[in-house]
């Protein structure tokens, strides 16, 4: 049985309901299925893109493939907030690039690791659309996605501080 129709069948149901019943329209669904999934389990394990392809009557490669394009969705345990800091051309030009690697050092960690303690992972990303106000990050926690704007290191360690404290 499908694990995630099973706890959420209430949830699932209503997502599917915004669709047409066609194939075409349960393809529409995956991504919100991807996040309920997600949600539910931290990230998008093997046997959750299981039970999406399933949902969709789409193959595992559909659903794997968008959480390789899109940053939002994860294939792997991100710590309890994930923060993406925007390193594409314009940003670098402000300082995104050196913020970025300050930021992981004073954490004790490299680009793409998550803490020791689990609390947070650093990774690059590509446009978060703010390049005037680079350097900048999205944090993801499981509430929500806040963005923070001319960052300083001074200033996003004091963030994740306040982080870890939650």
């Amino acid at each position: 049985m499908n694990a995630l129709l099973q706890k959420y069948a209430e949830e699932v149901q209503a997502i599917l309901a915004k669709y047409p019943q066609d194939s075409a329209g349960k393809r529409s669904a995956v991504m919100p299925l991807m996040y309920l999934a997600q949600r539910e389990y931290g990230f998008i394990s093997k046997q959750a893109i299981g039970e999406v392809a399933e949902l969709c009557q789409i193959s595992l490669t559909d659903v794997a493939s968008l959480i390789g394009f899109y940053t939002l969705y994860h294939d792997e345990p991100v710590g309890k907030y994930h923060i993406q800091v925007c390193t594409d051309l314009p940003c670098a030009l402000r300082g995104a690039e050196a913020f970025l690697e300050n930021l992981c050092n004073n954490l004790g960690i490299k680009v793409s690791q998550t803490t020791p303690d689990g609390t947070v992972k650093i990774e690059a990303v590509m446009c978060l659309a703010g390049c005037d106000k680079a350097p900048l990050f999205q944090v993801q926690s499981p509430e929500s996605i806040e963005y923070h704007e001319d960052q300083t290191l001074d200033s996003a360690l004091e963030l994740i501080n306040k982080l870890r404290q939650i």
